[in-house]
């Protein structure tokens, strides 16, 4: 093999092809572990969606969490593969990561805390995936639950990430809770106006919107009065899906039905009195000389 080497540097590469022989293996070995660990990933990520989809109280909310949990724990069995096809003695590895996470764990109180925060929502359950939400003032449609992160859309398509601590960690409303909203409108009346026509005109246009309910029973009263303007509540009750088609609708119509009965609707106004300039006061003129 290779005569024409010198004797000695033909012993060293006889000594030293099964090292690298060896090695070799090892380092392929090692990459197909890391491929096949990467790709079993996100098959597990897959699975475990799949799988909660078929259950009966399963939801997107629970398909993502649960597969980011399943998808991150293939990946670190895959890391422990690859350390031990390289000889690295993964029990002694794993207990030396134990000693070292605590002050891992120190260091990112911060990102542990994210992890613990999307347990304690993902048990309790303060909002479901698909459900509009307000936290912290931020507002939008919950899209999924990470272990890190909640992730939010707004009504004009942004993307916004919340870490889990901070959702956890303040009040939640969410409207999407109950299948009714409860609906205030006030509209503005001139002092000249009849207030028991206007009650009567309210309702008229009221009881011709079908999406408002019956029950609890719709409500319309005198709300406030103002320096130029009688204000009127209307309160309804209709289903969360129509909350803003309502809205919307109705006030339409209030304004044109207010316009062919003439009701006004008054613009800020302010009386000026003015009383004339006033005397001017009598002032002493000092003599000459002095």
């Amino acid at each position: 093999m290779m005569e024409w080497l010198p004797t000695s540097i033909q012993h060293n590469l006889d000594a030293m092809l099964p090292v690298f022989i060896d090695h070799g293996l090892s380092f392929i070995g090692a990459v197909i572990i890391l491929i096949l660990g990467y790709w079993f990933s996100g098959k597990a990520r897959q699975w475990v969606s799949f799988v909660l989809g078929r259950a009966p109280n399963g939801d997107a909310m629970l398909q993502s969490f649960f597969g980011s949990v399943a998808s991150y724990s293939v990946m670190i069995f895959t890391i422990l593969a690859v350390l031990a096809q390289f000889g690295v003695q993964t029990t002694s590895f794993i207990a030396l990561l134990g000693a070292a996470g605590l002050a891992v764990g120190l260091a990112l109180q911060g990102t542990l805390s994210n992890v613990a925060a999307g347990v304690m929502l993902l048990f309790f359950r303060p909002f479901r995936a698909g459900n509009y939400v307000e936290v912290g003032g931020i507002a939008g449609t919950v899209k999924h639950l990470t272990l890190f992160t909640t992730e939010l859309t707004t009504v004009d398509n942004v993307q916004i990430i919340v870490p889990n601590s901070s959702v956890w960690g303040q009040a939640v409303k969410n409207y999407s809770y109950h299948s009714t909203r409860r609906l205030d409108l006030i509209f503005s009346i001139s002092y000249d106006d009849n207030i028991a026509r206007t009650i009567e005109v309210m309702r008229d246009v009221m009881r011709a919107e079908k999406r408002v309910l019956d029950t609890p029973e719709p409500l319309i009263a005198v709300n406030a009065l103002n320096q130029s303007s009688v204000d009127m509540l209307l309160r309804v009750w209709v289903g969360n899906d129509d909350y803003w088609p309502v809205k919307f609708d109705l006030t339409r119509a209030m304004k044109e039905r207010f316009d062919t009965e003439g009701i006004t609707i008054p613009f800020p106004t302010q009386t000026v009195h003015n009383l004339g300039d006033p005397q001017p006061a009598a002032t002493s003129q000092p003599r000459p000389g002095n």
